[in-house]
């Protein structure tokens, strides 16, 4: 029986764990493939396309399929969420990134007539204004995450949350001095496609999902101070949760 598309990236993935194909080194392209195989172009395509979506390879144009270099980040919401970390002033991101370099791009701050799923998570009324922030995080020179927050603009009005430049620790240790610090967090998550603003916007690979989070952060009374729309670029990811009984 000829080998099939999932056979040939099967073959090639085990290649890649164990260190044989090894971050950076270039697949054997489709020619190759059709040779070793004894299958049709299309199929041998179809192969290295599982490995790009998985995000184990990445296309460079006139050059071919690569090894991912690219080391997943681990996202462990409980421990980036921790006041540990922005209460002593550093930023949400070092809890995932540790000294792996991160910038900030495409930075926007405008204050916006509150979406209606937005002001009903903030519990505002009809017509309120949110200050909005929204942002992409690029890592090692890869877009990895578009985030967009809103908070209630009669809260945040005046502090350095309207700045691009919050400051140390960020949102959060600006909500604490406002006197609304965050003490609890729902995260909502979801996998699915991209839309194709979302793929232009964080550079994703054709067929690769991407994880949607919303957040809502809530202050000692339960009262709802900012809402965080992420996308994550899945193949970028390892989500991580400690839970306890």
């Amino acid at each position: 029986m000829a080998a099939t598309a999932r056979d040939i990236a099967a073959e090639l993935r085990e290649r890649i764990k164990s260190g044989a194909l090894a971050p950076g080194k270039r697949l054997p392209g489709e020619p190759a493939l059709v040779q070793e195989y004894g299958v049709a172009k299309e199929t041998a395509r179809r192969a290295l396309t599982m490995l790009v979506t998985e995000g184990l390879a990445v296309r460079r144009k006139g050059s071919g399929t690569y090894v991912r270099e690219f080391q997943p980040i681990k996202r462990v919401a409980n421990r980036r969420l921790a006041p540990e970390g922005w209460g002593s002033g550093q930023s949400i991101w070092s809890a995932d990134l540790n000294t792996r370099p991160m910038e900030v791009t495409k930075l926007r701050v405008d204050v916006e007539s509150a979406p209606d799923n937005i002001a009903l998570a903030l519990n505002l009324t009809d017509g309120a204004r949110t200050l909005v922030r929204d942002r992409v995080y690029v890592v090692e020179g890869e877009p990895v995450q578009s985030a967009t927050s809103y908070l209630p603009a009669d809260l945040v009005r005046g502090s350095a949350i309207e700045q691009e430049d919050t400051g140390p620790g960020g949102v959060y240790a600006r909500l604490e001095e406002l006197g609304a610090k965050p003490v609890r967090f729902v995260e909502e998550v979801r996998a699915r496609m991209p839309a194709p603003d979302e793929v232009e916007r964080l550079h994703i690979a054709e067929g690769t999902p991407v994880v949607e989070i919303f957040r809502t952060a809530f202050t000692d009374e339960g009262t709802p101070v900012e809402v965080n729309r992420m996308l994550l670029d899945a193949s970028a990811y390892v989500m991580e949760y400690h839970v306890t009984s």
